[in-house]
């Protein structure tokens, strides 16, 4: 089964919510596990605030998810200045905020950042899914 949503969105803030509740309902009626559909939802969030906090030269971005048999595939790309996640200051665990990075890379199974200087960064996520017995998702697998 293959499955990809893609969603151009404007830099603004409720854009956040909107993508979160979109790919949040597309696992939920595939019956995904409870905690994997969480984990997507916050790595998915923290992707998305992180364009709209640095991105500032950009208008809007980009989401793509794909669900490629057992894994979800996430790729966020904006179009502003880049950025060297590598340089990125590491923040406490207990910090308000600056833990998006610390957080993707904690949830996801596979992360990459790629970035591309005054053309915008690429982040791109991927999770392992399990499904609920029975649900669609586990039913459309075994076909």
């Amino acid at each position: 089964m293959e499955v990809t949503i893609a969603l151009r969105l404007p830099r603004d803030a409720a854009s956040v919510s909107v993508t979160r509740q979109i790919l949040g309902a597309e696992l939920e009626i595939l019956g995904v596990e409870p905690q994997i559909k969480e984990d997507i939802q916050l790595m998915l969030s923290e992707a998305c605030s992180n364009v709209i906090r640095h991105a500032t030269e950009t208008d809007e971005y980009t989401v793509t998810a794909q669900l490629v048999a057992d894994k979800f595939l996430i790729t966020v790309l904006d179009t502003g200045r880049g950025f060297d996640p590598d340089k990125v200051d590491t923040r406490s665990p207990m910090a308000e905020n600056g833990r998006g990075l610390q957080i993707m890379r904690a949830l996801a199974d596979d992360v990459r950042f790629i970035n591309r200087p005054l053309h915008g960064a690429i982040v791109c996520l991927e999770k392992a899914l399990r499904y609920v017995h029975d649900s669609p998702g586990e039913l459309l697998r075994a076909h």
